[in-house]
């Protein structure tokens, strides 16, 4: 059952605190709701919308300004379990990051509000890094020839580092026509090539007996459309060669001395 007003919001939310003791009152200093412990002092400022959105999330931290402990307050609708502003676990987080707290109200036709803290002021966050995604990122930037993506694009066909490999087989298919995958991987620099080879994602090859490949049509036609993608790949690694071996020269001179 959805609300209509945020104002309905205010009643269930008085009771919650009240409650657990404390004395509550609206509307003080432009907050919603504050609620004071006779006994120990706590404070809590409480802000109230309808719905998480940006302008309950910006009030919440400049409540931060006047007291440490502030709760945001919104509606958990039911019928809208699939919406941004429904998915309680990563505003929960969200919260947590920012040091506010954040609790839902559910209303229903035949029964009493139901009141959900979701977490505390103050509570830690309790995602931690995912480092298994974080060493993900770094090696697709790292093994990226270069950018060939334009960031906001979307439902569009990106260039990953696995396309990009896929790519320089591709082409080197067409350069030396049917190629075993140990040849491909010395012409490529893509030491996993057979696996490119033999799962043939793209469906750009074609195996013509046990260890060879060739370019199907498809493969020539993405080598054409993707050219300026493998130029560039070429003369990276053309510039980076003479580097490496200059490395290796000074390296082998300082071992001889």
């Amino acid at each position: 059952m959805a609300v209509k007003h945020e104002t309905e919001l205010y009643k269930p939310i008085k009771s919650y605190f009240e409650a657990q003791g404390y004395e509550v009152k609206s509307e003080i200093m432009h907050c919603d709701l504050v609620a004071i412990h006779p006994e120990t002092g706590d404070t809590l400022l409480v802000e109230m919308k309808k719905t998480f959105n940006l302008a309950l999330l910006l009030q919440g931290i400049e409540r931060l300004r006047l007291n440490g402990s502030v709760i945001l307050a919104i509606e958990r609708n039911r019928k809208k379990a699939g919406a941004h502003n429904q998915r309680f676990g990563d505003l929960t987080e969200l919260c947590r990051m920012l040091g506010l707290g954040l609790m839902t109200v559910t209303f229903f036709k035949t029964k009493a509000p139901v009141l959900e803290m979701l977490c505390q002021p103050g509570d830690p966050p309790v995602r931690g890094q995912r480092r298994a995604r974080q060493a993900r990122l770094l090696t697709e930037f790292r093994e990226r020839s270069g950018d060939y993506n334009t960031g906001g694009s979307n439902n569009r066909k990106l260039v990953t580092a696995y396309r990009e490999k896929a790519l320089r087989i591709a082409w080197a298919l067409s350069q030396h026509g049917s190629l075993s995958p140990k040849a491909a991987a010395a012409i490529t620099e893509v030491p996993r090539a057979a696996h490119f080879m033999q799962k043939d994602y793209y469906g750009w090859f074609q195996r013509v007996e046990r260890g060879v490949y060739r370019l199907k049509p498809e493969g020539e036609k993405a080598v054409l459309q993707n050219s300026e993608i493998l130029d560039a790949w070429q003369r990276k690694r053309s510039t980076s060669q003479p580097a490496a071996e200059d490395e290796l020269i000074y390296k082998g001179e300082g071992i001889h001395a």
